[in-house]
């Protein structure tokens, strides 16, 4: 872990903007519990959706699950490196 100051455009709960010094643009700051339910909702689109789009809309869909899941993935692999407990169960 290492400590760097972030420019701060919005603080707004769960929402918040901000920019990394090594980054040209702003970014979107999403709560790791708030990440937890987006992938499950993610995984509810998915459920409802197979049997009614195309096979190439679901697939963008299923894509767009999958990145969510592998931010997710990370988030708690990067927690559990610093001995961190999740703020969701699963």
């Amino acid at each position: 872990m290492h400590v760097e100051e972030v420019e701060i455009y919005s603080d707004a709960t769960n929402r918040a903007i901000l920019r990394h010094p090594s980054r040209k643009f702003p970014g979107v700051l999403i709560q790791g519990d708030n990440l937890h339910l987006l992938c499950q909702q993610a995984d509810t689109a998915c459920e409802g959706a197979r049997e009614t789009m195309s096979a190439e809309n679901y697939a963008a869909l299923n894509n767009l699950r999958n990145s969510l899941w592998a931010y997710l993935n990370h988030y708690k692999q990067v927690l559990g490196e610093h001995d961190m407990r999740l703020p969701f169960t699963g």
